[in-house]
């Protein structure tokens, strides 16, 4: 690599020069972990929590909806870590090691809402400890990383859903049917506008954090309150928002077109108001499949529409999903003269909304059914893959090229 690419990386591994593995050889399990309990229809499912911040209490509020117990709690921030145990209950233990979790032997699996950057060591850890596994999207940090993730997993025999809850919600499946009614697709389009973009917090924290425990598999660095409060605008510890929403999105765009990860992406975007962090507030992405190419989209100063959507452009119709569902609009018929004033036509429209609900429930089924979840590691990797090569082609400045299997970046 040259010293260009190296000084415009945040992270090595976004790079992302794995060996050449293909996922369909790794999606054979072999068990080498520890054995595990396998739980009846009438046990009692018990839980820890890794990452107990805002985001991780509100998915373990989903849990504990559905019966889980949860016993142990881990957080190396106090304020998040008193948080999670008033949440637990007054039996639960705390923890700064989430390795201590790991060895509880009646924790049957864990919940992991850490940063993303310990994603990839909490996972394997905690599969290779014999423990099924919730696990906050995006998956991984970088797509070599993804690539040990999968083989991490197939070798043992536990269960792993990744937190897409697009995948488990009624609308959005009811509105894959409606796709067939686009006639041909040749260009998906994702947006995400939000007016959240302001300058990062500098003031002083509240209370102390264990900042050596924060960095773990990350590069030294030392310690600022902005990259402990907005670790998702670092490199070091996330692919910022085009990996985190844009998992969501382009994994409904893949999932519904029949494809994997895209073969090649550009990306183009700044920091505008978002002042002191490294990835992008604004930025567009480009992925080029076989059949069709794809756009991804992202404006955290606007707030049109004020949410996401995804439009999947047909000869026929088009298929509109957002927060409230899903709308199939009409196209004009050949040969007619367009008028700008004309509306689309509605088709058909599917309402709905999107909770984690749904998506918990079919994990929770899985672990007492060992059936394998709506969001495996295999979907994990596919869905964030096109996202990290969009970080790629930003950070190298470059189209960035992906091989059919989705585990080796060419730039």
């Amino acid at each position: 690599m040259g010293e260009k690419e190296d000084l415009r990386l945040g992270r090595r591994e976004f790079i992302g020069t794995s060996a050449a593995v293909g996922l369909g050889a790794l999606a054979a399990p072999a068990v080498f972990g520890r054995a595990a309990q396998v739980l009846g229809a009438n046990d009692r499912m018990v839980m820890g929590i890794i990452g107990s911040g805002g985001r991780g209490r509100n998915v373990m509020k989903t849990h504990q909806a559905q019966g889980v117990e949860f016993t142990a709690v881990c957080d190396i921030y106090k304020p998040n870590l008193y948080a999670g145990l008033k949440q637990a209950g007054e039996k639960a233990q705390s923890f700064t090691d989430y390795r201590k979790i790991l060895d509880l032997k009646d924790v049957n699996a864990v919940l992991i809402a850490s940063p993303e950057h310990w994603h990839g060591p909490m996972l394997m850890d905690a599969v290779a400890a014999g423990k099924d596994a919730y696990c906050e999207k995006p998956m991984s940090h970088s797509i070599e990383e993804g690539v040990r993730m999968v083989k991490a997993v197939r070798n043992t025999d536990r269960i792993v859903q990744i937190g897409m809850q697009r995948r488990s919600t009624p609308s959005v499946i009811a509105a894959r049917d409606l796709l067939k009614e686009c006639g041909e697709i040749y260009l998906a389009k994702a947006y995400w506008n939000w007016d959240w973009s302001k300058p990062l917090d500098q003031s002083p924290l509240n209370e102390e954090v264990d900042w050596k425990a924060f960095l773990g598999p990350a590069p030294w660095h030392a310690f600022e309150p902005m990259r402990f409060r907005s670790w998702r605008y670092f490199w070091d510890y996330s692919g910022g928002n085009c990996t985190d929403q844009g998992t969501h999105l382009m994994d409904v765009i893949q999932w519904f077109m029949g494809s994997g990860a895209p073969r090649a992406a550009t990306c183009h975007g700044d920091v505008f108001s978002m002042k002191g962090a490294e990835t992008p507030d604004v930025f567009s992405a480009v992925f080029e499949y076989p059949d069709y190419l794809a756009t991804w989209t992202l404006d955290y100063a606007n707030t049109m529409d004020n949410g996401w959507n995804i439009q999947f452009m047909g000869r026929k119709a088009t298929l509109w999903l957002d927060n409230e569902g899903a709308r199939l609009f009409g196209s004009q018929s050949t040969g007619t003269t367009y008028k700008r004033s004309e509306k689309p036509s509605l088709l058909k429209e599917v309402p709905g909304s999107l909770s984690d609900e749904h998506h918990v429930k079919n994990f929770l089924e899985c672990v007492r059914s060992r059936k394998e979840p709506n969001a495996p590691v295999e979907v994990g990797h596919l869905a964030v893959a096109g996202p990290h090569l969009a970080n790629v082609a930003f950070l190298h400045q470059t189209r960035a090229k992906l091989n059919a299997e989705a585990t080796t970046v060419y730039v």
